[in-house]
This record gives structure tokens, C-alpha cells and sequence, in this order.
């Protein structure tokens, strides 16, 4: 068979970690069965010589309840706490993360078993009406070769660049009635960064390739927007004015260069990990827009997005209070909710995941009640991750890259909006 350990460049487990810590990259070490070992775990899968299909679970989002909020076609906007299509329909983004065009596979996890077409194809029949795609800017780069693909069960894809197989992947999202929000998620293959600039990526080619991906696929009404950049933490703070560390001002900055040459896309912004001396999540803390919102050229655009976690990635005080978790709609608003509650902006919970969904662990109770609140408030997600080799929060798919994990998609069921309606042939 062939493998993508053929390549000479394993692809790697993705781990979240809370504040202060380092986010560690394990790499996958055998051509058959693979294993991961994140925290003292080990996780071990085969790679399948069949495109797995008849090992898919289709545990379809139509048995769940589904909530209105597709929306029609084209240009999206934002009104007061929501967003809205061009007629002032509200629209509610159901959506997932797959990530790993930002590692050094230049292309997404689970191609070396399966093909692209049907992990998209597998992504709709389970309901998500968004793809938030995670890359890197050295994915741009001529030696950025996409690897950790089995070109047997993907033949299309051989020879692409990165950019060229993200397209592949956009235009397949989108023509099964997704819409795709594009996430700068780090600089290069190896790390996140603090910052939307690093040692290796100046603030102006940060700035420069969203103004490429914005012309590229400001044809595509479906592509609907820029994350601008992952999870700002650490030196970064929010409207103190520095143009070195100031989230607000560089967002700012950037979404209206956007906006120079693709005004349709709406610009989500996410929150640091702290406000004065208090700490939260990465890209968690949006208290700061009450003060400091961000106010661009082209109204009604802006989109916040914030990343909360539960204890299977780090044991917060409040998982542990008497009161949980009945304590957490009190800090979810004062972090990040109270905006789509009090009408500032429409709210994006860009990542929640975690390995546990049934059952009575902490993590689980946490993954419910967030899942409730989201729905009760009609707030808009993409859950962290379709991938199964996230170091601490697993995925949709089992360790085989093709089975559902019917309690994680019991929970999302409880909340998912339609897909646009499939272009011809899908």
C-alpha cells in the first residue's frame, strides 16, 4: 500500500493547552499503525487500504433538532447581534474545524487513508453548514509541498501546490452547501505565535496574504470570511494604542486592507487571554471590545470570535466549584457571550472541544451545558475538531479517520442550522 509515511514527513497531533503552557506537536511514527502520545496517552490507528466508506457512521444532524438560520445566497452582514443574509434573514453558522494546512503537511489531516472528497462529502451528511480551515502563511511558500497523502485514493491532488489543493478543498466545501471561513492559524509549520507577526512573518506579508486570499476567492459568495489570526495571547493586548502589541488596531488594519479588494467578506476577530491582570483562554477574552470595539470603514462586518475549553485540556477553578456548572453562563458572559446578549456584534465560538461528551465527568457536563447555552442564544460555532489526532480533544472521527463518534455528534446535533443547498452534481 501506499502510505504517506512514504513521503518522509509524518503528519502531527495538534494539542490545545491553557494559559502560560506551551502547545506541544507529536509526530505519528509508523506506516501502518501510527501512534500519538499526548500526555502520557497513546493513541493508535491502522491506515486502510479502502476509501472507508462502508465504515462510516452516518448519524445524520436531520435526527437532531435543527434550528432555522441557512440564509440565502451571497453577501452576509452584520446587524446588531447577528448575522444576516442580504435580505436581514439571520444567519447561524453549525460549523467544524479540520485543520492541517498549517502543519507540515501543507494540506489537511487524514488524506493518507482517505480521500478528500469523502471526508467533505462525510462532513456535510453529518450537518456542518460552516468549514473553518486553519493554515499557515509559509503554506504560500513554492517549497511548501503538500505530503502525508496517499495520491492512489487522491489522485487529483498530485502535483497541486498548497494553495492549490486548498482550493480543491474550498471550492468542495462549497459546493456541498458549506460556507468556509479561512483561519490564519500560524505563521510557519512549527507554532502558533503571541502575535499576528513572528520573527519569521512581518506584519505586512501577514497582512499581504489576506489580501491574496481575498482577491482569490472573492468570486466564491460562499468563502464568507478572515479569522485574522489564531488566538492572540501573551505580548498581545487590546486598545492600549501600541502598534507593536495592540489586537484591535491591527485587526483593524487588516480588515479594512481586506475590504480594499473583497468588501463581502465579514472580518472575525478574536479575543487575547487576558484583560488587565486576569487570565482566560487563549483568543478568549473579548471583554476590552466594551471599551475598544473594532470599528472598520465598511459597517456592519465585524464578526468576534472567541476559543473556550474545558478541563480535559486544563482543570480551571471554576470546573471545580460547588455550583458547576451552573457557574459557567456567568463566566462565558463576562469573557465573551455578553456581546451577542446585549446586541454589540455577532459572536463566533471559533473552538470548543473535548474528548468526553456522555456520561457524568466534568468534561462532559462542560460540553453539554456550553452546547445548551450556545443553542439557547443562538450563538454561531465551529467545534475543535473533525480531526482525530488533536492531542487533548480528539475529534468527530474516531482514531480510524472514517467512523463518527456518535455521543460527540449526539451532543452537535442538539444544535445545527441547514447547509446551503448542494451546487449540481453534489
Amino acid at each position: 500500500m501506499n502510505s504517506p509515511m512514504d513521503q518522509n514527513n509524518a503528519p502531527t497531533t495538534e494539542t490545545k493547552r491553557a494559559p502560560r503552557s506551551q502547545r506541544l506537536r507529536f509526530g505519528i511514527a509508523a506506516a501502518v499503525v501510527a501512534a500519538a502520545a499526548v500526555g502520557g496517552t497513546v493513541t493508535a490507528f491502522a491506515v486502510n487500504n479502502n476509501d472507508g466508506q462502508s465504515a462510516v457512521t452516518t448519524t445524520s444532524a436531520a435526527a437532531g433538532v435543527k434550528a432555522t438560520g441557512a440564509g440565502a445566497e451571497g453577501r452576509l452582514f452584520t446587524k446588531k447581534g447577528d448575522i444576516v443574509d442580504a435580505d436581514g434573514k439571520k444567519v447561524v453558522l453549525t460549523g467544524v474545524n479540520w485543520f492541517g494546512f498549517e502543519t507540515e503537511t501543507f494540506a489537511p489531516h487524514g488524506l493518507w487513508t482517505r480521500s478528500w472528497e469523502s471526508m467533505l462529502d462525510q462532513m456535510a451528511k453529518q450537518g456542518f453548514n460552516t468549514l473553518r480551515l486553519p493554515y499557515s502563511n509559509e503554506m504560500f511558500k513554492s517549497s511548501s509541498k503538500p505530503n502525508g497523502i496517499d495520491f492512489h485514493k487522491n489522485p487529483d491532488l498530485k502535483g497541486l501546490t498548497a494553495q492549490q489543493l486548498m482550493d480543491k478543498i474550498v471550492k468542495g466545501a462549497t459546493d456541498r452547501g458549506m460556507r468556509v471561513i479561512l483561519d490564519q492559524h500560524r505563521p510557519d509549520q512549527y507554532s502558533q505565535s503571541e502575535l499576528w507577526y513572528s520573527q519569521k512573518l512581518t506584519e505586512e506579508q501577514w497582512q499581504d496574504d489576506w489580501v491574496k486570499l481575498a482577491k482569490r476567492y472573492q468570486n466564491n459568495d460562499r468563502v464568507i470570511g478572515a479569522d485574522l489570526h489564531n488566538e492572540p495571547r501573551g505580548q498581545a493586548t487590546w486598545g492600549d494604542g501600541n502598534p507593536k502589541t495592540d489586537w484591535r488596531l491591527a485587526a483593524t488594519k487588516a480588515g479594512n486592507a481586506i475590504h480594499k479588494v473583497n468588501k463581502n467578506w465579514l472580518i472575525f476577530v478574536e479575543g487575547t487571554d487576558r484583560h488587565k491582570n486576569e487570565q482566560f483562554w487563549w483568543g478568549g477574552d473579548l471583554q476590552g471590545v466594551k471599551k475598544y470595539p473594532v470599528k472598520l470603514d465598511e459597517p456592519n462586518k465585524v464578526v468576534y470570535s472567541a476559543h473556550d475549553y474545558g478541563p480535559g485540556v486544563y482543570n480551571q477553578n471554576w470546573f471545580t466549584a460547588k455550583d458547576f456548572p451552573k457557574n459557567m453562563p456567568a463566566i462565558w458572559e463576562k469573557h465573551w457571550a455578553y456581546i451577542k446578549k446585549q446586541n454589540i456584534a455577532p459572536l463566533l465560538l471559533g473552538e470548543f472541544g473535548g474528548r468526553k461528551t456522555a456520561g457524568n465527568s466534568s468534561e462532559a457536563v462542560w460540553q453539554n451545558a456550553l452546547m445548551d447555552y450556545l443553542k439557547k442564544n443562538q450563538i454561531s460555532y465551529t467545534y475543535w475538531t473533525w480531526n482525530p489526532d488533536s492531542g487533548d480533544t480528539g475529534g468527530v472521527l474516531k482514531n480510524d479517520w472514517k467512523t463518527i463518534d456518535q455521543n460527540k455528534m449526539k451532543m452537535l446535533a442538539k444544535y445545527q442550522t441547514p447547509l446551503l443547498e448542494p451546487k449540481k452534481g453534489k
